[in-house]
């Protein structure tokens, strides 16, 4: 399974890709981690700079790495719209965390109700609750139950 339009648009807006001019500088998210365009953290550095065209190329080209993780790790059949919420917090938490988690011992056990929930707790960096992934993780909750409203959020 690939991500649809729809899980790519909730990468998009909670990732953003500050720019100026239509180039995307590196900046220190809010873990401290190096980041460029959309969400990138692979070799990243102080100072790097790409094209808006080179981030949208490298968000798709990255997108396969975590849709393996998805389809990996996963045991039980997805819909899309519960594929597209998984591979958006796997590729902002990282496979570790993904196969680790507790939200990944229930969905494999097939309690696909308890998801949204398990997937909501992941709202810290650095030990500390942060607004925007609250935000981020009631979206992809919502999307994970296909709550079409989760643009809104």
């Amino acid at each position: 399974m690939n991500t649809s339009q729809e899980g790519i648009s909730l990468i998009k807006k909670f990732e953003g890709c500050p720019e100026n001019n239509g180039i995307c500088y590196s900046y220190l998210c809010p873990a401290d981690v190096w980041t460029i365009g959309y969400g990138s953290i692979k070799g990243v550095k102080e100072g790097d700079a790409i094209t808006k065209a080179e981030a949208e190329k490298l968000l798709i080209h990255e997108l396969e790495e975590y849709e393996g993780y998805v389809n990996k790790f996963v045991e039980q059949p997805l819909d899309q719209n519960q594929f597209d919420a998984l591979v958006a917090w796997t590729f902002n938490l990282g496979p570790s965390n993904l196969r680790s988690s507790t939200m990944l011992q229930v969905l494999n056990e097939g309690k696909f109700h308890e998801v949204p929930q398990q997937m909501r707790r992941w709202n810290k960096a650095n030990g500390k609750v942060l607004e925007g992934l609250e935000r981020r993780r009631l979206a992809e909750s919502m999307l994970f139950d296909g709550d079409p409203s989760w643009h809104e959020v």
